[in-house]
């Protein structure tokens, strides 16, 4: 089993000192982890064309989220563990809140950015498990579920900057790799989709197997249009039941 902790080590960039212009010279097996760096290895071109072009974001003044050591976070969780994905739209912009993982932040944020907050309110509707004070989902993650941004990316203070920026690309690149996964035997690996929002919605195309729990966003100025009462979390373990893959236990530690 993946262990939470692994998911991103302080040795990766233990002085604080990453960049993404160094980022976009480093070769991919340094950025993720093995499998994916093989399964992304067809779109390296435009990965590194992103991480230049948030460079010059950088070096023009604008302050870029989430910091550099994070925002490949979540392809550090080996490809061939994930049986859940979450798809987000682009990263937190407020300061101190983007850590690499969609809907996650750190465990000292306070208070929980409101997308997260409902997601929590939905969690104990559906499953009866209080929410926690903090936002930090890498136990999640621990469990093979993939909390992936459509855009990796993004100014601070200024939500959807990056877009149409090249990380569609990779992102895209990133669900067909999941997406098209099989078992020795030739048979799909179990694989559960939770498409939140239009912005996930759109990689709905790209899993055409994959089934999939798809509801309005969590934002505010759309849960109550239908993510609320939509019971994703259970919805998703009978999915993977249904494919022979074990529940994922969406009961956070009280704390991180």
């Amino acid at each position: 089993m993946f262990e939470p902790d692994a998911l991103f080590e302080l040795e990766h960039d233990p002085d604080g000192s990453a960049t993404f212009a160094g980022l976009a010279e480093l070769p991919l097996a340094e950025l993720m982890a093995p499998d994916w760096a093989a399964a992304l290895s067809g779109v390296e071109a435009e990965l590194r064309g992103v991480l230049r072009f948030v460079a010059g974001e950088v070096a023009a003044g604008h302050p870029v989220l989430p910091a550099p050591s994070n925002v490949l976070r979540a392809f550090r969780q080996p490809l061939a563990d994930v049986k859940v994905l979450i798809v987000g739209q682009d990263p937190y912009p407020t300061p101190g809140h983007a850590v690499g993982l969609s809907f996650s932040v750190g465990p000292h944020v306070r208070p929980l950015p409101r997308s997260l907050a409902n997601i929590y309110r939905e969690l104990e509707a559906d499953l009866g498990i209080p929410p926690r004070v903090h936002g930090d989902l890498s136990a999640w993650a621990g469990q093979g579920v993939l909390l992936l941004n459509r855009v990796m990316t993004v100014r601070a203070g200024s939500a959807g900057s990056h877009r149409r920026k090249g990380w569609e690309d990779i992102t895209t690149a990133a669900v067909e790799a999941l997406a098209a996964r099989r078992a020795p035997d030739g048979s799909p690996l179990p694989l559960a989709a939770v498409l939140w929002g239009k912005d996930a919605e759109s990689v709905r195309r790209l899993l055409p197997s994959v089934p999939a729990v798809a509801s309005a966003h969590p934002s505010p100025l759309s849960a109550s249009r239908g993510f609320f009462g939509s019971r994703p979390f259970s919805r998703v373990n009978a999915l993977l039941h249904g494919q022979g893959a074990a529940d994922v236990i969406w009961e956070l530690p009280p704390a991180p």
